[in-house]
């Protein structure tokens, strides 16, 4: 950051200074003033180019921050969209699930002895049937008993082959479910992103109101500079005046001097020429003094 001006370097004019200084002195005065001058409008042209270069940093800062605004709003829009299509996967993958449940009540799979079972049972009663003499009535309910256990065992397998309707549907709400995990990933990802172009666009928009600072401080600087260039130059102008009135004063002077001079030169010559005319002789002095002034 530039310096502050040093006081002590500014040349200082007073009223007294024009009225009573010589022309010598203020010629002198006017020397200082302008060299002060000049010096200030130099630091006041190095300040006012590095308050432009802060401010041109400033405006690229504040472009880089906006960029990021940008692509994190393009991915948080993003973001959104994924959430969307996860909430809509989820929603018909736990639709899906339910639909699953309620078959898997409805079919009653695990209600009952399992196939096996009732194979096994139907098997022994057979085998009784076979080998075991029976009264009519035993033999009438142990028919039945087959015939029951025959009905129950078609049941089971019917609903068995139900089954792979059901590995169908699980597999189908599996994979609807899948897609929404990917969905999920997809909003962890941009959501992470998005966060780190906010935090960068935080970040640039902090530095470049740092950097604006330093320009409003180096501005400040300028116009310190700038003013105090002005002074000077406005003084030396002043300066320059006083010569220019003490100049015409000289020259007034001298020209009345001379006036004087050649009126006094002038009544000489004619005092000469009259004595010339009463016949006096002039010496060679006089004659030149007839000739200066045109009487001869």
């Amino acid at each position: 950051m530039a310096d502050s001006i040093d006081e002590s370097k500014n040349v200082e004019l007073t009223d007294t200074d024009l009225e009573e200084n010589s022309k010598g002195e203020l010629i002198k005065l006017a020397g200082k003033l302008r060299d002060r001058r000049n010096e200030l409008n130099q630091m006041a042209s190095e300040r006012a180019s590095k308050r432009d270069d802060l401010n041109a940093k400033t405006r690229e800062k504040v472009d880089e921050a906006q960029e990021h605004r940008e692509k994190r709003d393009e991915l948080n829009e993003k973001v959104q969209e994924h959430k969307e299509k996860r909430n809509e996967l989820n929603a018909e993958a736990n639709e899906l699930f339910d639909e699953l449940d309620e078959k898997k009540d409805d079919l009653k799979l695990d209600e009952g002895p399992s196939v096996e079972e009732l194979e096994s049972e139907i098997e022994d009663l057979e085998f009784k049937q076979q080998t075991e003499v029976l009264g009519a009535e035993e033999e009438r309910e142990l028919i039945e008993k087959i015939e029951n256990k025959r009905e129950k065992l078609q049941e089971k397998k019917e609903k068995l082959d139900d089954t792979d309707n059901l590995d169908s549907l699980k597999e189908e709400a599996e994979e609807v479910r899948a897609e929404a995990s990917k969905h999920h990933q997809k909003v962890t990802e941009l959501a992470d992103e998005a966060q780190e172009h906010h935090n960068q666009m935080i970040e640039a928009y902090r530095e470049a109101d740092e950097i604006r600072d330093e320009a409003d401080e180096m501005h400040e600087k300028f116009v310190d500079a700038q003013e105090a260039a002005d002074r000077h130059h406005e003084d030396f102008v002043r300066v320059q005046k006083r010569l220019r009135e003490l100049d015409k004063k000289e020259e007034e002077e001298e020209r009345a001097e001379r006036e004087q001079k050649e009126e006094a030169a002038r009544e000489e010559a004619e005092e000469i020429y009259q004595k010339f005319k009463e016949g006096e002789t002039l010496d060679t002095e006089d004659l030149m003094k007839l000739q200066n002034t045109g009487l001869l």
